[in-house]
């Protein structure tokens, strides 16, 4: 039995390893709390981009050990998830965590959950029946009376602060009212690709903000060359066009007679022109 379950790790692993090699894109998961409806969920959707594989902690480290032409991929083995798995693709890492945090479903709260945000019981009927439950109520500090046969809640009652621990008072009352405040989604904990590790925070970036960001720090980067005279392919346009101006004007300031700015010179003329009659009255 012992020499069965030692081969099947053996047979897991070089199959695993195999799988590894094929994909451009290698992300470690974590399904820890996970329920299982929407792992099938995201696997359905993703069917023919991504392969999810779920294996014990041992066989994952031992077919990543085996990758021997994939630079750096030992490092996803420096993350401890509680329940570990590999996704596999040739998916952009940064499109793929975008995917999975999008696919976030609401949960109700467990006890000893934290509050991502406030949360409120919103004053009116419930579809709890009066009796036994409205003690519950009480306890955990929500203001309520029976109407037409149910609970009804008196007021808007924020029952946990973001931040805060869920406790099991408050965990069951807002089962009862039907509230789940939490997100449950696959975790993305790195990927790696072309022998780069991508942690979570790093793929957590948002992408329309760090395009704007380099847009204007292009901006700022041609307007310094430009005004600093530093002649770039990305600049050279600009600095001619601004020169261009420049001696224009100065042609047309100084009345220096050329093909470039002899129209100019004489609408400035024509201009001195009609304001000295003006001003002296003198008439054609």
């Amino acid at each position: 039995m012992v020499k069965m379950v030692r081969q099947e790790k053996i047979d897991q692993t070089k199959v695993l390893t195999e799988k590894v090699k094929k994909y451009s894109v290698i992300g470690l998961l974590d399904f820890y709390k996970l329920p299982s409806r929407q792992l099938q969920s995201m696997r359905k959707d993703l069917r023919g981009e991504v392969e999810i594989l779920m294996r014990k902690k041992c066989v994952i480290e031992r077919a990543i050990d085996g990758v021997k032409d994939k630079k750096n991929l030992k490092e996803l083995l420096e993350l401890d998830p509680k329940k570990p798995a590999l996704i596999l693709t040739n998916m952009n890492p940064f499109k793929l965590y975008k995917i999975l945090d999008e696919n976030r479903s609401p949960t109700y709260a467990k006890p000893g959950d934290i509050a991502p945000k406030d949360i409120i019981v919103p004053e009116g009927p419930t579809m709890v029946p009066a009796g036994p439950a409205i003690a519950s109520f009480q306890k955990a500090k929500i203001p309520a009376m029976v109407q037409e046969g149910r609970i009804h809640v008196r007021k808007d009652t924020k029952v946990v602060k973001k931040g805060e621990e869920i406790n099991p008072d408050v965990s069951s009352i807002l089962k009862k009212v039907d509230i789940q405040p939490m997100e449950i989604s696959i975790d993305l904990l790195a990927a790696w690709e072309d022998g780069t590790v991508f942690s979570e925070d790093v793929l957590a970036v948002d992408v329309q903000d760090y395009l704007d960001k380099l847009q204007t720090a292009y901006n700022h980067a041609i307007n310094l060359s430009v005004n600093t005279g530093y002649i770039t392919k990305d600049s050279v346009k600009i600095m001619i066009h601004k020169a261009f101006n420049q001696a224009k004007n100065l042609g047309v300031e100084c009345n220096i007679l050329d093909k470039g700015v002899i129209e100019d010179i004489l609408r400035k003329a024509k201009v001195h022109a009609q304001n000295l009659k003006q001003v002296s009255g003198f008439n054609d």
